[in-house]
């Protein structure tokens, strides 16, 4: 079963730190863009940063300066570094890929998302 396997998520004080990670698994032939989202209560779901699998990098004005976003290729993973924390921050993050996989044939899902996993950050 292919998966978007999030954890790093929890409570956290303002100007805090967390890191989140996001692993592929299952029958994963390659992986290309990869990102993470955030729904807060109330605001519409946003991308907060992605990367290529060159490693271009783009993120949200909002967390420039505060967040990196890195991936590891070889073990199809991508994290997101979260540094200066604000309670603005709070809310559920997902992880997105653009996978390309093997599920009885060959299948490529650009938009694959994770479970999400919850930031709450208190002031």
């Amino acid at each position: 079963q292919v998966q978007l396997v999030e954890s790093g998520g929890g409570l956290v004080q303002a100007g805090g730190s967390l890191r989140l990670s996001c692993a592929a698994s299952g029958n994963i032939l390659s992986v290309n863009d990869m990102g993470w989202y955030r729904h807060a209560p109330g605001k519409q779901r946003e991308l907060v940063a992605d990367i290529t699998s060159g490693g271009r990098t783009n993120y949200v004005d909002s967390v420039k300066g505060r967040f990196t976003i890195s991936r590891d290729n070889a073990k199809n993973t991508v994290y997101l570094q979260m540094n200066g924390l604000k309670p603005e921050d709070t809310a559920v993050y997902y992880c997105n890929a653009d996978l390309t996989y093997y599920s009885g044939n060959y299948r490529r899902n650009p938009d694959f998302w994770g479970q999400g996993t919850q930031v709450t950050v208190s002031s």
